[in-house]
């Protein structure tokens, strides 16, 4: 199965889902924009409306879409509004991209939950919508921090 999350830098981000039991693959990319095939360079301008996201595989039998949602919030602030920490920009916004009815019924859910935990004294910003076309980051971007780790 797949999801789609947007929760800023996505290096950070993909490399949390990938060391995540139960997620299969991953890859970087862009989505959420209007320019077709967008580069990284595009992206970073904050003109294409792209925000960097994640997609991942993942196997329902190991790990429940409830809980890759928990990974979500949990690996970044869903009050910033397109910002994390030093990344200021739309392209860093927080976003689920879901890919069917009940990826967004259970997105939502958890969003409320989360919300009225009162964990945040702020209000979530986190876009849940559809997810749209998946463009693929460059190849040096996909698991950049393990490439890192190597050197």
């Amino acid at each position: 199965m797949k999801a789609t999350f947007g929760a800023g830098c996505f290096w950070c981000v993909e490399d949390i889902f990938r060391n995540t039991k139960g997620v299969t693959s991953t890859q970087v990319g862009y989505a959420g924009g209007w320019k077709k095939n967008p580069t990284y360079e595009e992206v970073c301008t904050d003109t294409t409306g792209h925000a960097e996201v994640v997609q991942v595989e993942y196997d329902p039998d190991q790990i429940s879409y409830k809980q890759l949602l928990d990974v979500f919030w949990g690996c970044h602030d869903p009050t910033t509004l397109n910002r994390q920490g030093p990344d200021i920009g739309k392209q860093y916004r927080s976003v689920i991209f879901c890919h069917d009815s009940e990826q967004e019924r259970v997105a939502n859910e958890s969003m409320k939950k989360i919300q009225d935990s009162g964990k945040y004294a702020r209000k979530i910003v986190t876009e849940i919508k559809p997810a749209p076309a998946f463009y693929r980051a460059e190849e040096y971007h996909q698991q950049y921090y393990a490439k890192c780790s190597i050197r």
